[in-house]
């Protein structure tokens, strides 16, 4: 668990400025996949190469029948999968850190101005740092989710398509150099197959998390916006007064 210390501890930081839905997610992230990664799966998955028996002594045949049935093993491809679905968050954090430490800057400006009309005012932090999910932070957060989305998803039918849901105990071969048609027997078929769909179940789960925050987002939007309409409608019909007398 330790190399994924540093990683977490990033994604630490995000939690407060997240949604409700967007902290149930690195919840997941933390508990049922990195924990279980590194807690359990990498024991299972620690001998799925040197416990795998084939009916052929020929030398080389079982490197070659491995790497055929798993051109990536399961660990490197949760590891990976787990990396490239927290980079966006990792880059939405970025952002969050230069707006905070932007708006920081202009606070201390706004202190030692003795008059601040017509001053540019923080937009996306209040008093005590805490940060509101609007304007470019908000664009920038859903780009983060949508990202997700599709990597998630990518990582789900590319984990299809290199070896399925299920471990075969049985795997044929007929690669050089082996001989004939040779037939080789995984370790433990069972208990991999349980953590196979596990991590499956779990990826599935983001992923529906993922989506439905893309809802929440546009939900809590379209309800500011409506908000912000009627609390200022004469603004509003100023601005549109404007535009009718430009169009004239």
């Amino acid at each position: 668990m330790g190399e994924w210390g540093f990683l977490s501890k990033l994604l630490d930081k995000v939690q407060s400025h997240s949604t409700v839905i967007g902290k149930v997610w690195m919840t997941v992230l933390f508990v049922f996949r990195i924990m279980v990664l590194g807690g359990g799966a990498e024991k299972v998955w620690g001998d799925e190469q040197s416990k795998m028996v084939c009916n052929t002594k020929q030398p080389g045949c079982v490197n070659v029948c491995y790497d055929h049935a798993f051109p990536i093993s399961h660990i490197r491809f949760w590891t990976l999968q787990i990396i490239f679905v927290a980079t966006p968050t990792l880059m939405y954090l970025g952002h969050v850190l230069h707006v905070i430490h932007k708006e920081k800057k202009l606070r201390e400006h706004l202190q030692n101005q003795a008059e601040c009309q017509g001053i540019k005012q923080p937009k996306y932090t209040d008093d005590k740092g805490k940060v509101k999910i609007k304007g470019d932070l908000l664009a920038s957060y859903m780009a983060s989710v949508i990202v997700k989305i599709l990597l998630e998803a990518a990582f789900i039918v590319g984990q299809y398509y290199l070896y399925g849901f299920v471990m075969v105990p049985k795997i044929e071969c007929t690669r050089y150099p082996c001989p004939y048609t040779v037939e080789c027997f995984m370790s433990r078929p069972t208990e991999k197959t349980v953590f196979i769909i596990f991590m499956l179940v779990v990826s599935c789960v983001s992923l529906l998390l993922n989506i439905i925050e893309i809802f929440y987002l546009i939900v809590h939007r379209s309800k500011r916006h409506h908000a912000l309409n009627l609390t200022f409608p004469y603004h509003r019909n100023i601005k549109l007064s404007l535009l009718d007398a430009l169009q004239m």
